[in-house]
């Protein structure tokens, strides 16, 4: 693709953006539409793009493997340790109102909040883990 440099020009616009939106996806994900797994998705896709416009070394430069290897079982540590301090606190595994002695509701939406949070993680890893174990494979 190096000799491509409008779509080039294009995805180093781009790919800011779609990070930006994944984001937005994992942030608002318990009001609306969205949530951990649709902003892995979209958070991994931004470095597909990438990778796809400049090649899997150079973002493999970007985004070291193990940085990825890191994003999934940080996400499977953050939503393990979430049910744990639930326990931890009294209440069942993943019961989040607990997470807030004073207010239940608040609870639940920190519990939600986190969890989705390390769904997001994991599943970036996960996809961007695959794409690269393809993307390094070579013809024989």
């Amino acid at each position: 693709m190096s000799e491509h440099l409008i779509v080039r020009v294009i995805v180093k616009l781009l790919v800011p953006f779609i990070l930006l939106f994944a984001l937005y996806v994992q942030m608002h994900g318990d009001y609306g539409p969205g949530g951990g797994f649709q902003a892995g998705v979209i958070f991994a896709t931004g470095f597909i793009v990438y990778s796809i416009a400049f090649g899997a070394r150079q973002t493999i430069r970007v985004l070291p493997l193990s940085v990825v290897t890191a994003m999934v079982s940080l996400g499977v540590v953050l939503y393990a340790l979430v049910g744990f301090v639930t326990v931890g606190a009294g209440g069942n595994f993943l019961d989040y109102g607990v997470l807030d002695s004073h207010d239940p509701v608040h609870g639940q939406h920190l519990g939600i909040l986190l969890i989705e949070l390390g769904v997001g993680i994991s599943v970036a890893g996960v996809l961007t883990a695959i794409f690269f174990t393809f993307a390094e494979r070579r013809q024989k």
